[in-house]
Formats: structure tokens, sequence, C-alpha cells
């Protein structure tokens, strides 16, 4: 199902789920989103962001939309800048509904993690976010040694631009729109950085932040690549130190 930013109505959660060439890992993430929410009360959308893919992204998520069209709503728009951040920000920013957030493609974190995002936004948290870091927070396996020295060092180097927070970086962010709107304003990095300058921003904008912590799953076809996308991230976070 195909659909046009500028006439998605307002629900009252929006689901925002970044996609780069995820044709295989989707689906299966779409599905169990999608059956979780028909068991809540609360009225949902999911967006997935086809952040150029030159897979079969797009039509799968439609296939998978057009199946669960009568219990969830699930839309699918484009996003042409590359990067995570772009297009993480072009679904929150076209959003009208009451919370609104973002989750990876892979289900790394549990879908059942909705429950008490809503729970803290509902009573009136700016920003609910999942945690591997923080008190109760397990990892279903260890991560790779690289990933796990490397998320090490970025913790470090961010932690004074988000005082408090134990994990910048777990792919799970739920937040009040008109908070979160104001925060986009003020972002530039498009990159893996962008949760840092994200969480960033919605403290300057007066938000509070929930660490909420979880059992995460490590995926080993992870999109992110400690090259190509961990040193423009580290820079970025140079950049945001500096400004």
């Amino acid at each position: 199902m195909n659909a046009s930013t500028a006439t998605r109505r307002a629900a009252d959660l929006e689901i925002v789920i970044p996609a780069y060439n995820e044709a295989e890992r989707l689906p299966r993430t779409l599905e169990a989103t999608a059956a979780f929410l028909a068991r809540q009360p609360w009225d949902v959308r999911i967006v997935v962001v086809d952040n150029g893919s030159v897979d079969d992204t797009a039509e799968v998520a439609r296939r998978v939309a057009a199946r669960w069209a009568d219990v969830v709503e699930i839309d699918v728009i484009g996003c042409s800048t590359k990067g995570k951040g772009a297009a993480v920000a072009r679904g929150l920013s076209t959003s009208t509904s009451r919370f609104v957030g973002f989750m990876d493609a892979d289900l790394s974190t549990p879908v059942e993690t909705l429950t008490a995002a809503m729970y803290h936004l509902q009573t009136g948290a700016g920003a609910v976010i999942a945690s591997r870091h923080a008190p109760g927070a397990a990892f279903a396996e260890p991560q790779p040694l690289g990933r796990r020295v490397g998320g090490a060092a970025f913790r470090a180097l961010s932690r004074s631009l988000v005082p408090g927070v134990r994990d910048s970086q777990c792919g799970f962010k739920f937040f009040s729109r008109e908070l979160v709107a104001r925060a986009l304003e003020e972002c530039r990095v498009t990159n893996f950085a962008f949760d840092v300058e994200l969480l960033r921003r919605v403290r300057q904008a007066g938000g509070d932040i929930v660490e909420v912590p979880v059992t995460w799953t490590d995926d080993a076809r992870s999109t992110f690549h400690p090259v190509r996308d961990g040193i423009p991230s580290f820079l970025a976070v140079l950049q945001l130190h500096a400004a």
C-alpha cells in the first residue's frame, strides 16, 4: 500500500521502520509487529521508509501490508537521501500522530517493548528508548568482539552529549511527536550518529528520556559496516562536540 506523506491521518502511535535492501528480513519483522499490534488497544500505523533500496524491499512491504490491511495499516514511503538518519527523519517529520518513533528492520529489540514505550509516553515521558546497557538489559548472545569494542568507544565519545543515557544507538526510540518535531528542526546528521544528535536535540527542546532495558538479539546480517559507517559516525560525533 503506497501512501503520500501529505495524507497520513493522525493515529495514537506511528512506527517508522527505515529500510535499505531489507527484502529478506523485513517481512518477518512486519508480520511479527502487525500480529502484536493487532492485540493492542492503540490506533497504530507502521510506516516503512525505503531508503533507495535496489532489491524488492518496497514490494515485499506492500505484499505484507495487503495481507494485514483489515487489521493494521502499513504504508510505504521513499527517501532519496542516503543514510539511516535521513530515512528516520523523513518518517518522523511527516507524521501527524500523537506519538511517533522508529525501530530497526531486523527486530533485534523485542516488539513487546512497545508496551513499556506507550506506558511511559502516555504518562508524560518525552522520549522512550530501548537500552542494551541499562540495569536489567541483556544480550541474547554475545556480540562479536569488534562490535563490542567499537560500541564501547562510541558510547564513551557520545556520553557527554547525552548525559545519563547509557545506550544512544539501540534502534528503538519513540517520542511525543510535538517534541521530536522541534528537535528535528535542529538535526543535521544523516548517518548512524543521527541517534546521538536527535537525543541531544530532544533534551535541548525540554524533553526527558526514559531508558527501557531490553534483551537484544544481534543480527549478523546487520547493514552496519564498521569502516563504511563507523568512521563517518565517529567523525559526526566529533563535529557535534565542536558545535
